[in-house]
Formats: C-alpha cells, structure tokens, sequence
C-alpha cells in the first residue's frame, strides 16, 4: 500500500504543477493539456479505489490512519478536478463571445438614405459592455459552484473523520464527555457549512437577478 499511496501522492503533485501551466498555454495547445490532465485525475481515482480497498485490509491498529490518508488524498485530487471544469468552463465562454465578437465586426451595416446613420461604435460599446456583464456572471457562478463543490466535499470528509474519529475514541477508550465534545463541534460544523451553502445560494441569486 505504501507505494501506491506514494506513487499517487506524487501524480497529484505533478497535476497541481500543470494546472499551473493552464492560464500560459497558448490557444492552440490548452486542449491537449487539458486532455492530459484529465487523463492523469481518471488514473489518480483509480488508484484511490485501489487504495481503498488496501486500506480496509490492513491490520486494525493502523486501518483507520490508512483510511485518513487516502481520505486526504480524495479531497486533494477532487479539488483539482473542480478547478480544472471551472477553468474549461471560462475557456468555452471567452471562445464564443470572441467568435461573437468577430461575427459583429465582420457584417456589413447599409443605410437606405443619407440621413439614416448607425451608432456602430455605440453598438459596439453596449456588446462590449454586455459580454463583460455576462462573463462577471460567468465568473461568479463558476465560483460559487466551486465553493459549494468545496462545502459539500468538506461535509463528505468531515463526516468520514467524525466516524473514524468516534472508532478510535471507541478502541482507546475515551471518555463519554470527550466523545460528546466530539460529537458536538461536527453538529456546529454542519450547521455553519449549511449556512454558508443557503448564503452562497441567495448571494447567487441576487447577482443573476440584478445582471439580468
């Protein structure tokens, strides 16, 4: 297990490394890495199921550190993959108000007599000013996903370690109050990560009706 869980650990260093490499690649190349990147976080989730299952397997005294660490690796690696669609959703957005963009100014504007004139630098100006709104909207949104993506991932780990939490407290014999103070703060932490969804929900509402 510990040269899987290594040679994991390193895969998704090197995936951090190349999502650095997104915002410089050219036009022409983003897809491929894109693509690669893809590729390398399918195999990191193989590897992880595998990972798991060796976890389950090991001796009782080191089962649940093994479980924790693959946990750890799971919210590192889905994390990346939540960065990689919002930055592929950015790119797709800024494409087509580019290719919009080169439709307006390639079509050709007539008048039907010399009195009849078109604002086209006005025309351009709202278009311009129109796409900058939309891509603001864009951009919150693909945040806001992002951070409810985050929130329901850290619930997702925060249950998993309550539980390991309340087994290892169970196999060293803890005391009842500790396991209750234990119990306690998860209750508090979903609450506060409910809280901070139904905000980020209502800060997105706000933001689509008022650019709408």
């Amino acid at each position: 297990m510990e040269t899987l869980y290594h040679q994991t650990n390193k895969q998704i260093q090197e995936v951090q490394s190349l999502m650095g490499n997104l915002e410089k690649t050219d036009r022409q190349s983003v897809h491929l890495l894109e693509n690669e990147l893809q590729a390398r976080t399918d195999q990191i989730f193989n590897h992880l199921e595998r990972l798991e299952i060796l976890a389950s397997k090991e001796p009782p005294n080191r089962r649940q550190n093994a479980k924790l660490r693959v946990d750890q690796l799971k919210y590192d690696v889905q994390h990346l993959r939540t960065a990689l669609q919002n930055f592929q959703h950015r790119r797709y957005m800024k494409e087509a108000q580019e290719r919009e963009r080169e439709e307006l100014m390639s079509r050709t504007f007539t008048t039907n007599d010399a009195d009849t004139s078109i604002p086209i630098d006005e025309t351009l100006q709202l278009n311009s000013n129109l796409h900058n709104a939309h891509r603001g909207m864009d951009d919150l949104l693909g945040s806001g996903s992002s951070i409810l993506n985050g929130l329901r991932d850290q619930r997702s780990t925060l249950k998993g370690t309550h539980k390991k939490m309340l087994d290892v407290a169970n196999m060293l014999g803890l005391s009842n109050t500790v396991m209750r103070l234990i119990e306690r703060r998860a209750t508090q932490d979903k609450f506060i990560m409910i809280g901070g969804m139904l905000l980020t929900c209502v800060f997105m509402f706000l933001v689509i009706r008022y650019l709408g």
